[in-house]
């Protein structure tokens, strides 16, 4: 919306600010960051008056959670929140990479909610049917990656083949041409990302973190790649409007910070799959929409790794019955071996901030 003072710039000098994507992603972080903090409270306490019991702890799990039964959840609420506030100030409305990003993003988040409420409400840790949730979200992100294909399409300087083609991080012209099947790959792209922060979402402040990580990265790549100059320079794929997604995910950053206050140990709030599904769609449909899925599992190796020890878990057990962990997702594993909690979710987020270095160098290394 703030954009449009750009039209001003004739009248006023200052309002030439608003077309600089920097400028405005600074305004969505700091916005979105003063949503949460100013509106956290309320909702916590609107929250714990309609929820009762809360978020059902897991009777397996490890003994120290019984400690956090009552807490509400549903906060993804909160980042939510602050994330379409500052969208709506702060980002070019009319680009589709950003209303793609934001139909994930609330989509997912819908999805969220509902199967929160379910277990809030009926006292139980199953929510939606798997399947039902999963046909659900291939759905809307099929629809998501669809438009963004169609604009790399008809914008990419590449031509038409570069809209449905995977690159691979370290090689500059090595690509998997996919044709109309990338909307399938695209798709699970972003609904694998969408689960696998939600399998995170375990402990406090323990997905919020790496999820801040992986938006500053790609905040980053995606300032690059929408930029022919910085594009150019690096040699990384040039996709055209991509980055006023960096606008979004400094929304992102800052409503996580401001959900980082509450959810801080012993948290006050649980996202729910509220939030780590909306922000975890929100996350895979920038790497597709930047062309750096591949990248995506190097920034987000965090939950990659979270996710496959759940894989791991149930396919060894149904092979011999017998665990390859203490207990699924590992954060779990490190806790059932004595890690304190604040052991665990320090020690994670470092390997997210060195997986997030990591997955930056293979803007240069090609």
């Amino acid at each position: 919306m703030l954009i449009w003072l750009v039209e001003l710039e004739a009248y006023l000098q200052a309002f030439n600010l608003f077309k600089y994507i920097t400028f405005r992603t600074g305004g969505a972080l700091f916005t979105s960051a003063l949503v949460v903090f100013l509106f956290g409270p309320r909702i916590i306490d609107s929250l714990r008056i309609r929820q009762g019991k809360g978020q059902p702890i897991r009777a397996d799990g490890p003994q120290t959670h019984f400690k956090k039964a009552g807490t509400p959840t549903m906060g993804g609420l909160m980042i939510l929140a602050g994330i379409v506030v500052s969208a709506l100030l702060w980002a070019d409305l009319s680009n589709v990479y950003v209303v793609a990003t934001l139909l994930v993003t609330l989509g997912f988040g819908a999805i969220g909610f509902y199967d929160d409420y379910l277990k809030v409400t009926k006292q139980s840790h199953l929510g939606l049917s798997g399947k039902a949730r999963l046909a659900i979200e291939f759905l809307i992100a099929g629809i998501a990656v669809y438009f963004m294909m169609r604009s790399a399409y008809y914008s990419g300087p590449r031509g038409p083949e570069f809209a449905t083609a995977v690159a691979f991080p370290f090689f500059k012209d090595l690509f998997l041409h996919l044709g109309l099947f990338f909307v399938v790959f695209g798709g699970f792209v972003v609904v694998a990302a969408g689960n696998a922060v939600n399998l995170t979402d375990g402990l406090d402040g323990l997905a919020i973190v790496p999820v801040m990580i992986a938006a500053a990265c790609f905040g980053v790549i995606a300032y690059l790649s929408g930029n022919a100059v910085f594009a150019n320079y690096l040699q990384i794929n040039f996709v055209p409007g991509t980055g006023e997604l960096s606008v979004i995910l400094g929304a992102v950053i800052g409503a996580g910070l401001g959900f980082l206050w509450f959810n801080a140990p012993p948290a006050a709030i649980f996202m729910g799959d509220t939030g780590s599904l909306a922000l975890g769609g929100l996350i895979g449909s920038v790497a597709v929409a930047t062309k750096h899925e591949v990248v995506m599992v190097i920034i987000g190796g965090l939950f990659v790794m979270e996710t496959l020890s759940v894989i791991i878990q149930v396919g060894f057990f149904k092979m011999t019955g017998r665990r390859v962990f203490l207990m699924a997702p590992i954060h779990h594993h490190f806790e059932k071996l004595g890690w304190t909690e604040s052991q665990v979710v320090v020690r994670f987020w470092i390997i997210a901030v060195v997986l997030g270095m990591i997955g930056l160098a293979t803007l240069k290394l090609r």
